[in-house]
Protein backbone atom coordinates (compact mmCIF):
# COMPACT_ATOMS: atom_id res chain seq x y z
CA UNK A 1 0.00 0.00 0.00
CA UNK A 2 1.40 3.66 -0.96
CA UNK A 3 0.59 6.11 2.15
CA UNK A 4 0.81 9.80 1.41
CA UNK A 5 1.61 12.01 4.74
CA UNK A 6 2.15 15.92 5.02
CA UNK A 7 4.04 17.51 8.32
CA UNK A 8 5.79 20.83 8.04
CA UNK A 9 9.40 21.52 9.92
CA UNK A 10 9.74 25.18 11.67
CA UNK A 11 11.22 27.73 9.72
CA UNK A 12 14.16 27.75 12.11
CA UNK A 13 15.11 24.16 11.71
CA UNK A 14 14.94 23.46 8.22
CA UNK A 15 19.06 22.61 8.29
CA UNK A 16 18.72 20.96 11.00
CA UNK A 17 15.70 18.76 9.95
CA UNK A 18 18.09 18.55 6.18
CA UNK A 19 20.98 17.34 8.26
CA UNK A 20 18.84 14.56 10.54
CA UNK A 21 17.61 12.90 7.53
CA UNK A 22 21.77 12.68 5.99
CA UNK A 23 22.17 10.78 8.91
CA UNK A 24 19.06 8.38 10.05
CA UNK A 25 20.31 5.90 12.24
CA UNK A 26 20.79 2.85 10.35
CA UNK A 27 19.01 0.78 13.23
CA UNK A 28 15.76 2.73 12.76
CA UNK A 29 15.94 1.84 8.91
CA UNK A 30 16.41 -1.13 9.31
CA UNK A 31 13.57 -1.58 11.35
CA UNK A 32 11.14 0.21 9.21
CA UNK A 33 12.08 -2.02 6.17
CA UNK A 34 11.74 -5.18 8.65
CA UNK A 35 8.14 -3.39 9.80
CA UNK A 36 6.95 -4.22 5.75
CA UNK A 37 8.03 -0.41 4.14
CA UNK A 38 9.89 -0.90 1.14
CA UNK A 39 9.90 2.73 0.12
CA UNK A 40 9.65 5.80 2.15
CA UNK A 41 10.85 9.27 0.08
CA UNK A 42 10.11 13.06 1.87
CA UNK A 43 9.94 15.72 -0.73
CA UNK A 44 10.24 19.81 0.74
CA UNK A 45 8.37 22.67 -0.36
CA UNK A 46 9.51 25.69 1.80
CA UNK A 47 8.26 24.44 5.08
CA UNK A 48 6.02 21.89 3.81
CA UNK A 49 6.67 18.19 3.72
CA UNK A 50 5.39 15.79 1.87
CA UNK A 51 6.23 12.19 2.35
CA UNK A 52 5.37 9.10 0.35
CA UNK A 53 5.80 5.39 1.54
CA UNK A 54 5.08 2.10 0.68
CA UNK A 55 5.08 -0.69 2.97
CA UNK A 56 2.71 -4.07 2.87
CA UNK A 57 0.27 -2.80 5.98
CA UNK A 58 0.45 0.65 7.60
CA UNK A 59 -0.78 0.44 10.89
CA UNK A 60 1.34 -2.97 11.09
CA UNK A 61 4.58 -0.61 10.32
CA UNK A 62 3.68 1.78 13.12
CA UNK A 63 2.58 -0.73 16.02
CA UNK A 64 5.92 -2.80 15.22
CA UNK A 65 8.03 0.68 15.82
CA UNK A 66 5.66 2.23 18.16
CA UNK A 67 7.99 1.02 21.42
CA UNK A 68 11.41 0.55 19.64
CA UNK A 69 13.70 2.63 21.56
CA UNK A 70 15.49 4.02 18.40
CA UNK A 71 12.17 4.86 16.84
CA UNK A 72 11.03 6.90 20.38
CA UNK A 73 14.27 9.00 20.05
CA UNK A 74 14.08 9.69 16.49
CA UNK A 75 10.41 10.98 17.07
CA UNK A 76 11.15 12.61 19.84
CA UNK A 77 14.01 14.50 18.01
CA UNK A 78 11.49 15.16 14.97
CA UNK A 79 9.01 16.88 17.99
CA UNK A 80 11.56 19.54 18.23
CA UNK A 81 12.26 20.47 14.93
CA UNK A 82 8.50 20.19 13.43
CA UNK A 83 5.46 22.25 13.22
CA UNK A 84 3.00 19.96 12.41
CA UNK A 85 3.95 16.20 13.55
CA UNK A 86 2.59 13.62 12.45
CA UNK A 87 1.58 10.72 15.09
CA UNK A 88 4.19 8.42 14.58
CA UNK A 89 2.44 5.87 17.60
CA UNK A 90 -0.33 2.95 16.27
CA UNK A 91 -2.92 5.35 16.98
CA UNK A 92 -1.18 7.61 13.84
CA UNK A 93 -2.51 4.78 11.42
CA UNK A 94 -5.02 6.73 10.02
CA UNK A 95 -2.86 9.67 9.37
CA UNK A 96 -2.27 9.56 5.82
CA UNK A 97 -4.17 11.85 3.21
CA UNK A 98 -6.90 10.93 1.50
CA UNK A 99 -7.03 9.69 -2.61
CA UNK A 100 -8.03 12.76 -4.91
CA UNK A 101 -7.18 11.36 -7.98
CA UNK A 102 -4.93 8.78 -9.47
CA UNK A 103 -3.57 8.12 -12.91
CA UNK A 104 -3.50 4.08 -13.05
Amino acid sequence: MRVALHTRVRADRVGEYEAAHREVPAELTAAIRAAGATSWTIWRSGTDLFHLLECEDYPRLLAELDQLPVNVAWQARMAELLDVVHDYSAAGAGAGLPVVWELS
